[in-house]
């Protein structure tokens, strides 16, 4: 008997295809729909980073349970109905939690108020355009609280057989199961007639439906229900069925939703370490998630090279670490060899860095990083004393590294720094100090962000004369004066000239201001990363980010803003301080300020007393920021005061 051959299908007998722009993957060119017309079968591969920060997080747990000799958690295996979640939920504390921690989510979980899994699920599906701009979102919360009766599914065509179905949604048809389950029970459907009846539903064809509706009312004659009470139903479900979401779907968010929330409220720690440590790229996205540290009660320490890992950790005092991938210029190359050196012992010093480590992947640019971010400040010389060090470390440990390959050994040097007898560091502690900005502009560079302080610290008080609200506290739908320091500027070219957005910091928040071609002509110049700027304009509310944003109408720096206002500049010296040396120095600092408007006093003190002193016309001064740095490197910024009207 002669067999037949048949030739296995191929792709490219259904769909043309190309390949992706890495060359490594094909794709059809059919969209979503034609692929499934073609005959190709469709399955869509939702990956979520969400599921690997639960990952993280229950390996922290169960690692710190080990050793306290507790069992292990299986975080599948939690209670669904724990009070202690619902009350962080309703809290509306949501912050990185899934789903569940954006600003529009906040205020609908704010009037939802969950107390039940359900109603998370209920909160997924809600939290969607059409659901919110139909009104059946007012209509299932005054329904929860009691301010609207339940009906099924509406007070005028109901039938009992629907309770069962809509009870756990108050009545409203949220689900697209449940636009296929009233098909079953109200006109006979089968579950296969159902899932037709949802698609049409959702597609709207006019042809369809109405076919639909005249199969529908028959099904429910069938069943002696009244065919003019189900045609009405069948209108409702017909409206409802457009903003229907997906049950199982949603209960699948809601479920990892759950899990993330009980997580925060059990296990803070290792929770926020987790999703920390999904955002080592994203430094906007850290800033954030530090805020929420702070706000939770958490402290997160510095990096620190002997203690932390490539990723956010937590110590045995439940405080979290900073995660060493975070830091820029180093990489897992570096980090990797950093952590294997460690194993043999914490790092002494600098020199012990660069003496253990391979040059070839923690080079000089990875070691200025840890320096800059301070993760080498435990070795008890200041971050400027360890970057002029830098080339004697990098060439005592290339020399060091020569002399082994030689089979030579320093005797001497090496035991005694060993030893800790000498001070590697000893003719470089005298060279000139970083300035708090010069110092904090290193953690910008390393780490994205402030640490140790804030630039805007020292203007703190006063910008709360110009700006009595900071950024938290501002609300959309009003006008008002803001404040903060450009860290980030981005232009934008128009048909109107170039425009631009910025964002503002003001260690409370951050803000984006919007600024149009001729303002931002106006003020090219002061709108710089970096400087403090003063914002008038008109509060709005994101809808893309959900922050609040600002629009601008005008701008000024601190500096003009201060010259409008500022009545006298007093400065408090003290007597046991002033020698000649720094005597010559304020002077030579009002020198350079002369030929101002504003006025200066000296506040002198002594044992016995003080007295003020207002120095002649001679002596004005204009109270730019230049002057103002140069005299807080003559008497410091405590002795500095300004006087305004």
């Amino acid at each position: 008997m002669q067999g037949v051959f048949i030739a296995p299908s191929r792709l490219v007998d259904f769909s043309p295809l190309y390949c992706d722009e890495e060359g490594g993957g094909l794709v059809t060119q059919y969209d979503k729909n034609d692929v499934e017309e073609a005959g190709l079968v469709k399955f869509d591969f939702l990956g979520l980073r969400t599921l690997t920060i639960i990952d993280w997080a229950m390996e922290m747990i169960n690692a710190a349970r080990a050793k306290q000799g507790d069992g292990s958690l299986d975080i599948t295996t939690i209670a669904l109905d724990d009070p202690a979640v619902f009350r962080l939920l309703k809290s509306a504390e949501t912050t990185a939690i899934f789903q569940l921690e954006s600003r529009g989510m906040k205020e609908l979980i704010k009037r939802l108020l969950p107390d039940s899994f359900e109603d998370i699920i209920a909160l997924v599906a809600l939290f969607r355009p059409g659901p919110l701009q139909s009104g059946m979102v007012d209509n299932f919360i005054d329904r929860k609280h009691g301010r609207e009766s339940v009906s099924y599914p509406d007070k005028n065509y109901q039938h009992a057989s629907l309770k069962p179905i809509l009870e756990p949604t108050y009545g409203i048809i949220l689900y697209q199961e449940q636009v296929m389950q009233i098909a079953q029970e109200l006109a006979g459907y089968t579950l296969g007639g159902a899932d037709i009846l949802r698609r049409a539903m959702g597609k709207k064809k006019p042809e369809e439906m109405a076919k639909q509706r005249s199969v529908f009312a028959e099904g429910a004659a069938s069943k002696g229900i009244d065919p003019n009470l189900a045609t009405k139903i069948f209108d409702l479900v017909e409206k409802f069925a457009g903003y229907g979401f997906n049950k199982s779907h949603s209960a699948a968010y809601a479920l990892i939703s759950y899990q993330t929330a009980w997580l925060k409220t059990h296990y803070p720690a290792q929770f926020m370490a987790s999703v920390m440590s999904s955002e080592l790229d994203n430094t906007d996205k850290l800033l954030t998630l530090r805020d929420e540290c702070s706000a939770m009660g958490l402290t997160l320490r510095p990096p620190a090279l002997n203690e932390g890992d490539y990723m956010f950790s937590v110590d045995e005092a439940g405080n979290l670490i900073y995660g060493l991938g975070a830091i820029k210029g180093l990489g897992e190359g570096p980090i990797g060899n950093l952590l294997t050196a460690r194993r043999s012992g914490p790092f002494v010093d600098l020199f012990d860095v660069c003496s253990r480590t391979d040059p070839r992947k923690v080079n000089r640019r990875a070691i200025e990083a840890l320096i800059k971010s301070g993760a080498l400040d435990y070795s008890g010389a200041e971050r400027w004393v360890q970057m002029a060090a830098l080339d004697d470390a990098l060439k005592a440990a290339e020399q060091s590294a020569a002399n082994h390959a030689a089979g030579m050994t320093d005797l001497f040097g090496e035991v005694s720094l060993a030893a800790g007898t000498g001070d590697p560091f000893a003719e470089h502690r005298n060279v000139r100090p970083w300035t708090l900005r010069e110092l904090l502009a290193g953690e910008v560079d390393s780490i994205g962000s402030f640490l140790s302080a804030h630039p805007i610290d020292e203007y703190e008080q006063e910008l709360r004369k110009f700006v009595p609200r900071r950024l938290r506290e501002l609300q959309s739908g009003n006008n008002a004066t803001v404040a903060g320091l450009i860290v980030d500027v981005r232009t934008i070219k128009t048909q109107r000239g170039v425009m631009a957005v910025i964002r503002l910091d003001d260690k409370s928040a951050q803000m984006e201001a919007t600024v149009y071609a001729e303002i931002y002509s106006n003020n090219r110049e002061l709108l710089v990363k970096g400087n403090i700027v003063l914002i008038e304009g008109r509060i709005q509310q994101d809808d893309f980010s959900g922050g609040l944003t600002i629009r601008a109408r005008e701008i000024r720096s601190l500096e003009e803003a201060r010259q409008t206002r500022v009545r006298e500049l007093r400065l408090h010296v003290h007597a046991e301080k002033l020698d000649a040396g720094s005597q010559q120095t304020l002077s030579n600092a009002l020198r350079q300020g002369a030929g101002g408007q504003c006025p200066v006093t000296l506040a002198y003190h002594q044992s016995l007393g003080q007295a003020h002193v207002r120095l002649g016309e001679t002596w004005q001064v204009q109270p730019s920021d230049a002057l103002l740095e140069l005299l807080r490197g003559a008497v410091g910024s405590e002795a500095i005061e300004l006087i305004y009207e």
